[in-house]
Order: C-alpha cells, then sequence, then structure tokens
C-alpha cells in the first residue's frame, strides 16, 4: 500500500465532510444535554476530549459514498459516536485506566460509579437516534452492533491473564469489541441511502476489516509507542494481563525461561519495574510488532478490495485513505 501522511488523510475527509461533521458535532453537543449537571459535564469531557471521530466520519462517508443527499445520516453518526463513547467509559472503569486520549480519564476525576451510569445515559441516547430514525434494519445492525461489542468485551475479560488464549480467540475478541461497531458504522450508510445489499455487504465489509486493522495497530502501539503519541500510558496492556497478538507471537517463538517470564509477568501478574522493559525487548526480538502490523496490512487490503465494487471518485479515495492512516499509525 502506498504511504499517505497520517494527518493528510483523516483532513482530506474531514474537509470533504465539513458540513455534515460539523452538523454531528452539533448534534452530539444537543443530546449531550441533561438536567443532570454531571450527565453532560462527564460526558462533555470524553466526546469533546479531541477523538479523531473516524467511526462517525465513516457513517457519514459510507453515505455520500452511496450517493445520499438527505441528512439521516447525521444523526445516526452522532448515535455510533455515543455507542462508542459508552464502551470507553465503561472499558477505563473494566481497565481501571488512568488516562484516555492523553488526559485524565472520567473515571479517574470522577469515580467508577458515575462513570458507568453516563456511560449507560450515553447508550440511552443512541438508542433514542436509532428509534427516530424509524428504521427497523438501521435498528437492527446499531443494536446488533452494540449487543456484539459488549460480547467482545465480557470474552476478553474471560480470556485475559490466559495464555492458552489461542489467535482465533483473540481474533474474535477484537471483531467483538473493535471491528463490529466499525462494520455497522459503515454499512447504514448503503441502508440510509437505500441502496442494494450487495452494497451494504461491501461496506460491512470494509469497516470489519478495517476496525481489524486498528485493533492490530492499536495493539502493536501499546508495546512500541511513546505515550505523548499514543495518548494513554504505554504498556497498559501489559499490566492489565491482556493476551494480544504481539504477545502470542513473542510467548510462542520464546524458550522456557521466555515463557516463564510471561506465565509470571501476564497469568501470575507478578511485575516488577523492569519487566515491561523486557516484555518490549522480548517482542522485539521475535518481531512481535512487524507480524502483527504485517496482519493489519492483509486485513487493510481486504478493507480496501470491498471498495472496488464502487465508483471512483472523492470519497471512495478518501475512505481508502483512511486504511493508510490506520495502518500507518503502527510504522
Amino acid at each position: 500500500m502506498t504511504p499517505v501522511k497520517d494527518k493528510d488523510a483523516l483532513s482530506r475527509l474531514q474537509d470533504l465532510l465539513a458540513d455534515d461533521l460539523a452538523a454531528t458535532n452539533r448534534a452530539i453537543v444537543e443530546r449531550m444535554h441533561s438536567p443532570v449537571a454531571l450527565i453532560p459535564q462527564l460526558a462533555a469531557h470524553i466526546v469533546a476530549a479531541g477523538g479523531k471521530r473516524i467511526r462517525p466520519l465513516l457513517t457519514l462517508a459510507a453515505a455520500r459514498l452511496c450517493g445520499y443527499e438527505g441528512r439521516r445520516h447525521v444523526a445516526l453518526a452522532a448515535c455510533v459516536e455515543f455507542i462508542h463513547t459508552a464502551t470507553l467509559l465503561h472499558d477505563d472503569v473494566v481497565d481501571e485506566s488512568g488516562m484516555r486520549r492523553g488526559q485524565a480519564s472520567a473515571n479517574a476525576l470522577w469515580g467508577n460509579n458515575a462513570s458507568v451510569l453516563v456511560g449507560d445515559f450515553l447508550f440511552a441516547r443512541a438508542f433514542q437516534l436509532m428509534t427516530e430514525d424509524g428504521s427497523l434494519e438501521v435498528l437492527r445492525i446499531l443494536s446488533a452492533a452494540s449487543a456484539t461489542i459488549s460480547e467482545g468485551e465480557v470474552l476478553q475479560l474471560v480470556t485475559q491473564n490466559d495464555l492458552s488464549t489461542t489467535e482465533a480467540q483473540y481474533l474474535e475478541v477484537i471483531e467483538g469489541k473493535t471491528a463490529a461497531l466499525f462494520a455497522a458504522a459503515t454499512r447504514i450508510g448503503a441502508v440510509v441511502a437505500g441502496r442494494p445489499a450487495r452494497e451494504a455487504e461491501a461496506l460491512d465489509a470494509y469497516g470489519r476489516n478495517l476496525g481489524i486493522a486498528f485493533q492490530l495497530v492499536d495493539d502493536a502501539l501499546d508495546y512500541a509507542a511513546e505515550q505523548a503519541a499514543l495518548g494513554k500510558v504505554v504498556g497498559d496492556d501489559f499490566r492489565e494481563g491482556k493476551i494480544t497478538l504481539p504477545v502470542l507471537v513473542a510467548f510462542h517463538a520464546g524458550d522456557a525461561a521466555e515463557r516463564e517470564f510471561w506465565r509470571r509477568t501476564l497469568e501470575g501478574r507478578e511485575q516488577a519495574e523492569a519487566d515491561l522493559g523486557r516484555a518490549q525487548g522480548l517482542i522485539a526480538r521475535h518481531d512481535g510488532i512487524g507480524e502483527t502490523i504485517r496482519r493489519a496490512e492483509r486485513y487493510g487490503a481486504a478493507a480496501l478490495s470491498a471498495l472496488e465494487g464502487f465508483p471512483e471518485g472523492e470519497f471512495r479515495r478518501a475512505m481508502a485513505e483512511v486504511v493508510e492512516f490506520c495502518i500507518n499509525r503502527g510504522r
């Protein structure tokens, strides 16, 4: 794949969708309103914290790619962002994360109870937006994605600290917790445009493969990136005992002493200050990051292939560049 500068890739899509994105942001702010002051305060902290808005951007782009000229996609893009934000609030509580997007997480500032309850509020707002849209197909797609996300998070909890986790189980986790919402976000673009099922399936495949690639790169970055670039504390996955592909590659390629290190630190949760550095060294020795990025590139290629049935144009080019953006974060 031809390298594309990350900022340029997202900026071009944002520029193409400037009016739609501005309307989506207005809808987000409006729907965060509540007479209970803590709700908009906490929700705004994470929603307005500077996230890239990749998922709602994909909803907007997919609808325009399909020739849609109405306004339904704006509210549904806001819905997608609320689902994503709700999962972030819940995830940070489960993971006991202290940072999110380079700043203190909501649970660190307001506590776990408030974060969980405001996450529930955002899920409820998302379902209000779905029902207001009036399409049973849209409701089916987004509600199914919401359930799948929860299943993916629970499966991750079950496989955490378990080095017998297979690569297939790991992929099932990321397909659930990340790729499902990417797929739903793009698929509904074809639905609101009234396009045939084959186009909806193609956009589903684009989003699903993009989501897997995105998460693979994220998991690689947790062992490779500097904290300032990643927007979270490097090594969070290691400290939490998450079983990700870089770890699986290093564990299965390692000798007996190396495997015992992984069992002690991830399964036994016995970690010393120097252990993260050693984990990074072992992953580097066995090319765990390189192998993870190569897997991401294959899923990225599948996402690009899914766009081939759509006409050439600025939206198709911009959506292809988003694939490059997701992969390039790991290079």
